[in-house]
């Protein structure tokens, strides 16, 4: 934890006037805390990086905005959101497909319900955050309020570029979205950015690559989605 905070420490303290990329956001003091059913087996690999993926709420909320399920993330009630985070995952060196790890053993399984408040800024869904804890997290850290923390921290280290002026440009490309990433947050590079388009050319997530050193990295080629020269779009939902 120390090296993370280390290592991200120049990022956080430029980014800290947006740490939660959220247009605005009430914080709850507690939220009751879901249980997760594990839906695949268990894989420990060594970590060789991680990938923080992160979703454009606009475009996830765009047919869900009357859902129970996502109330917290989608009705507006709760905030109204830009990048969010989707998951932090351990990638590895595993073969055929199965390259990260997967639902390890954890010192302690579940967070207190006030511990995953603190994660509603940033991960607005209880759901989400306990699945991402219990599939990937417990390969990361030995407590769910740990891995959580990370993601924060991972979060208040970057700067947010304006997706919502961008996708008023013209003929607007993956490549651009990539370009503004990098205008906002200059130590990251091209390769390093998956920029993730839907089936019908509309911008789903970004997934940032890191080493196991916590600084950014090159993604593997078979995960930077889409390429420069794709055609995209980015829902605004304001």
């Amino acid at each position: 934890m120390l090296r993370i905070a280390l290592a991200l420490a120049s990022g956080a303290a430029l980014a800290s006037g947006a740490s939660a990329q959220s247009y605005q956001c009430n914080q709850p003091r507690s939220v009751p805390v879901p249980k997760i059913a594990r839906d695949g087996p268990s894989r420990a690999m060594p970590v060789t990086g991680y990938v923080l993926s992160l979703s454009w709420s606009p475009e996830f909320c765009r047919t869900r905005r009357d859902s129970p399920r996502h109330a917290r993330q989608c009705s507006g009630q709760a905030g109204s959101f830009g990048l969010i985070v989707h998951g932090l995952w351990p990638q590895g060196a595993g073969r055929g497909g199965r390259n990260w790890p997967q639902w390890c053993a954890a010192r302690r399984a579940r967070p207190s319900g006030a511990q995953l408040a603190r994660q509603m800024c940033v991960q607005p869904s209880a759901q989400l955050a306990m699945r991402q804890w219990a599939k990937h997290g417990s390969c990361l850290t030995d407590t769910p309020d740990r891995y959580f923390r990370i993601t924060r921290i991972l979060h208040r280290s970057l700067r947010w570029p304006d997706l919502d002026r961008l996708s008023r440009k013209e003929e607007l490309t993956a490549g651009d979205i990539r370009m503004a990433w990098m205008q906002a947050n200059p130590h990251w590079r091209r390769e390093m950015i998956a920029v993730q388009l839907n089936e019908r050319g509309w911008l789903e997530e970004l997934r940032l690559c890191y080493g196991r050193d916590w600084m950014p990295a090159a993604c593997r080629r078979s995960a930077r989605g889409a390429a420069d020269d794709a055609p995209a779009k980015i829902w605004r939902g304001l």
